[in-house]
């Protein structure tokens, strides 16, 4: 039954991508089933193979000490001001996020980061049919963020047509940064946000080839990678990328609290008005992609209210709400997967502000199709949920 819902899921996915497609005619079909067949394949190995699930172990293993030391640095400065036995969210899961930042640093620094990038970036492209820039775009942004990853290709973004833009920032969009996979492997299981990773890297390349398909000529497949200005010295780079890993933290923990309030104070007008909070009637309108990922409909009201929730707020708060629910092991895994990505409103806001401070016309173009954007990256997670739900 679930190879049938998953077919449906496909399916569904494939039409409303190919609905609002740009160019329909111009749509490649052969590079969307290789990736499809890869997304596959890795879901497979991940979620249901020794080797799979040892690599997992061995990447969360070293998240999982990173959280450690990070922790003697938070204790340093908070030891006792939590109640024993409490873990506050923001010291335990958001603060790391500042140690996590200076390593990224520092790889970037020792020019570590950049070669991988740009290996990766050249093995997608020779899979993807789209350009270098956009294989190294999307790397880049799962390991830099959103908006950081604008910079390292600064020298381009004034050159770029509007389709070629769109896929930059639906790349952005579609992954998260490697700086907060740490935080996420504190509220969910490692091996979904793993397995997420993976797939959301093809799956953006899946989407954008359907929704805005073009060619890439030889004469613009050209990579340039945007070098430090200036020369900086060591420890001035590393309080660079401490502070900001600090603003992430600080960022993410006002969101929270806003947001967190916002919809407890909308759920009680809801409930007083009409009886049934807000997040419920969202649960009901997004209950069928639920279901079509593969969530027993039982539960797919419920899973759908975390969804949504994801998407009018971010991903922290799903996780959250997430914690709160008792779901069957498919369904977690399902929604789990689905919550890694940054496809939510406020991202349109960040990607278009990080493009309009490097170029302002470019920024405004962002603006203008920034719907498209979140349309386009909520498939690319309802697509990576649908396929891992094959082996859940």
């Amino acid at each position: 039954m679930k190879f049938l819902i998953a077919i449906l899921g496909l399916l569904v996915v494939f039409a409303l991508s190919y609905v609002a497609s740009n160019n329909k005619r111009g749509i490649r079909y052969r590079p969307i089933i290789i990736m499809i067949v890869l997304q596959l394949i890795l879901a497979f190995f991940l979620l249901n193979t020794v080797v799979g699930t040892v690599l997992i172990k061995g990447f969360s293993d070293i998240f999982t000490n990173l959280l450690t030391y990070a922790a003697e640095g938070i204790n340093f400065v908070f030891g006792g001001i939590a109640n024993e036995g409490q873990t506050p969210f923001f010291l335990n899961v958001l603060l790391p996020i500042i140690f996590i930042s200076a390593l990224i640093g520092i790889l970037q620094y020792v020019k570590v980061l950049p070669i991988i990038i740009r290996f990766i970036g050249l093995v997608l492209s020779k899979v993807n049919g789209m350009g270098k820039l956009e294989s190294y775009n999307a790397v880049a942004s799962a390991i830099l963020g959103q908006s950081e990853v604008f910079i390292s290709v600064k020298k381009q973004i004034g050159l770029l047509p509007k389709h070629r833009l769109y896929t930059l920032c639906a790349s952005a969009m579609s992954t998260v940064s490697m700086s907060i996979v740490g935080a996420y492997m504190t509220m969910i299981d490692p091996k979904y946000v793993v397995t997420a990773l993976v797939l959301n890297l093809f799956g953006g390349f899946i989407i954008s080839s359907i929704l805005n398909p073009y060619k890439v000529t030889p004469e613009e497949d050209k990579l340039e990678v945007q070098e430090e200005q200036e020369k900086q010295s060591f420890f001035e780079m590393l309080g660079e990328y401490i502070m900001d890993g600090f603003k992430v933290a600080i960022t993410v923990a006002a969101m929270l609290i806003g947001f967190v309030a916002l919809i407890a104070m909308i759920n009680g007008i809801f409930n007083g008005i009409f009886g049934i909070s807000f997040q419920q009637i969202l649960g009901y309108v997004f209950a069928p992609f639920a279901f079509v990922m593969g969530v027993p409909w039982k539960e797919a009201v419920d899973a759908g209210s975390i969804m949504a929730t994801k998407m009018v707020s971010n991903e922290f708060v799903a996780m959250l709400e997430l914690g709160k629910m008792s779901l069957s092991p498919r369904a977690t895994g399902i929604v789990s997967i689905f919550l890694v990505s940054f496809a939510n409103f406020s991202s349109i806001g960040i990607i278009a502000g990080a493009v309009k401070g490097l170029h302002e016309k470019q920024g405004n173009v962002v603006a203008r199709f920034g719907l498209k954007l979140l349309y386009g990256a909520t498939l690319v997670s309802v697509l990576s949920a649908t396929l891992a739900g094959l082996f859940l």
